[in-house]
């Protein structure tokens, strides 16, 4: 591939404003959807190429999806390329955020701007391409471009067959890739594919300041959103003693999980980041001197090896303690105030109180009967007129269920919220995933030959990506305690999880490498993205197919 025409391709990409969640989303599509179309291949072959609309979507945005069959043998064999199209804001850029697209001449702006020391070398160095999602990831969009344009000219030559697609909302609830999963498994049965493999070109950063590694990732970290809805005892500030702050619950439970190391997965001495709070807040709605009855609390959980019931139950336990550990903190302070104030103590009645949300539907459900369903249809009709945010729905719903159960002891209940991201561990278990690790080594190996580059394959791209939707648990259980337990599963959100089992293969990413992705010095290195990387990418399709 010439690194001329990526770089221009990158340029082409960048200087399109295709910020999530805007129609510089479907502007873009029809870009990459033009540059398909040019080419002789299919003006040939015009039903390999799609700009296929996703269902549903308020915007109207569009997947980008273009097959290239090898006709050398054959074979059925097919790779799928992924990439993104959209990128995050462009506010972080300020006064000059109209230049965030412009890569020429935001190079010179930033030039004034106050910048560190390693920002600035590699702003005068001349190797480096600064603007927003050049590096995030289009970059990697335009090798994958370039390769599906040297395989449509050569296809005499390639045996089995590739589909590259292009997605919007990656940087959003990834509404993109899960219809692109649905389109794959279509055009598998119109075109006998058998997907072998997944290639993602997501980007590739440093580990930690100067770190100069350049990493391969077979395989991808998943995420999962636990949220704790936390019901406390109201009183009067002045009896303080007579309630139990939903604040502190929700305290408790922060203390007890956020950047706990021990709820990481650690899987071939590759380690998650720990589960950090995304939201953190009270829902009384107005001043006054009674306490706080209600708030929740929600994380981000990263995964190499735990399934949706694996986090449960861990989640449960955690709460658990955090719950004994507000109710000691509470009782051991009260006994110090009736202590000082000449009182009797009495222990507090407190107990712990955690359910999943699915325990505490069949204990409702046990008390009122159906007339539960009918309310909870009701509020989500409502709900689904308002389009609140996917989080605040799932509270609600998790609101009017708790407020028909007629124990109104303080308790915690434990749900999941969108969005979900499987993790995909490959480890050599059948054929494409031997297949898989075997082309990667090979890949590497051919270029690193002589190479000043240091490479390292990881097991894990540790940034969430749409890789995750390639594959899916095959666990009853693990699959069940998700959709049990997500208040909006098939109302606000879903996943195709048989479209997913499907396609059922194992991912890599073979990325750019730059600096500062979502931050407005992002940078993408000009020599080995524009090389090295799309040799590496090459050399692994090729490589996938021929074995």
């Amino acid at each position: 591939m010439k690194k001329e025409l990526i770089q221009q391709i990158t340029l082409d990409l960048a200087r399109i404003t295709s910020v999530v969640g805007t129609s510089g989303e479907i502007e873009v599509a029809e870009k990459i959807h033009d540059f398909f179309k040019a080419l002789d291949y299919y003006a040939e072959h015009p039903e390999h190429l799609e700009l296929s609309e996703i269902q549903g979507d308020s915007l109207g945005r569009k997947n980008v999806v273009a097959l290239v069959k090898g006709e050398k043998g054959r074979s059925r064999k097919t790779v799928v390329l992924i990439g993104h199209m959209d990128t995050v804001g462009i506010g972080d850029y300020g006064n000059i955020k109209e230049y965030a697209t412009e890569p020429e001449k935001l190079k010179e702006l930033l030039r004034k701007r106050d910048l560190d020391e390693e920002t600035l070398r590699d702003l005068e160095s001349g190797d480096w391409m600064f603007g927003r999602g050049i590096f995030d990831m289009k970059a990697g969009v335009a090798a994958h471009m370039a390769l599906m344009k040297k395989l449509s000219e050569n296809v005499g030559e390639l045996t089995g067959n590739v589909v590259f697609v292009a997605v919007p909302d990656e940087e959003g609830n990834s509404s993109g890739m899960l219809a692109a999963v649905d389109e794959l498994a279509r055009l598998a049965e119109i075109h006998s594919l058998d997907y072998i493999a997944a290639v993602d070109t997501d980007y590739m950063a440093p580990h930690f300041p100067g770190d100069d590694k350049k990493y391969i990732y077979i395989g991808t970290v998943g995420k999962i959103l636990p949220f704790f809805y936390i019901y406390g005892k109201e009183t009067h500030v002045g009896q303080a003693f007579e309630g139990l702050d939903a604040n502190l619950l929700a305290a408790e439970i922060l203390s007890e999980i956020d950047l706990n190391f021990d709820l990481c997965d650690v899987v071939e001495n590759e380690v998650t980041v720990p589960p950090i709070s995304l939201s953190m807040r009270d829902l009384k709605a107005e001043y006054s001197v009674q306490t706080v009855n209600e708030a929740y609390v929600y994380f981000n959980y990263s995964t190499h090896s735990s399934q949706p019931n694996d986090v449960l139950a861990k989640m449960k336990v955690s709460a658990e303690e955090a719950f004994q550990n507000a109710l000691d903190k509470l009782n051991h302070e009260y006994e110090r105030y009736c202590q000082a104030a000449g009182a009797p103590y009495k222990r507090l009645p407190w107990e712990v109180q955690v359910l999943t949300f699915e325990e505490l539907y069949a204990a409702v459900k046990a008390e009122v009967g159906d007339s539960i369903d009918e309310s909870l249809e009701k509020l989500k009709q409502g709900l689904l007129q308002d389009k609140p945010d996917d989080r605040v729905y799932s509270l609600e719903v998790v609101r009017e269920l708790h407020r028909h159960w007629s124990n109104k002891n303080p308790a915690v209940i434990l749900f999941y919220a969108p969005p979900y991201y499987p993790h995909i561990y490959v480890k050599g278990e059948d054929e494409n995933e031997k297949r898989l690790l075997a082309a990667v080594d090979e890949a590497v190996e051919q270029v690193s030959a002589g190479s000043p580059h240091k490479f390292e394959v990881k097991k894990f791209y540790p940034y969430i990506s749409d890789l995750s939707y390639c594959s899916i648990s095959h666990k009853p259980e693990a699959i069940n305690a998700l959709v049990n337990n997500m208040p909006g599963w098939n109302e606000i959100y879903s996943l195709p999880v048989e479209s997913i089992r499907k396609l059922n293969v194992p991912v890599v990413n073979i990325g750019p490498w730059g600096k500062d992705a979502h931050k407005f010095t992002e940078r993408v290195n000009i020599p080995y993205s524009f090389e090295v990387m799309p040799e590496i990418l090459e050399n692994t399709v090729e490589l996938l197919l021929s074995k």
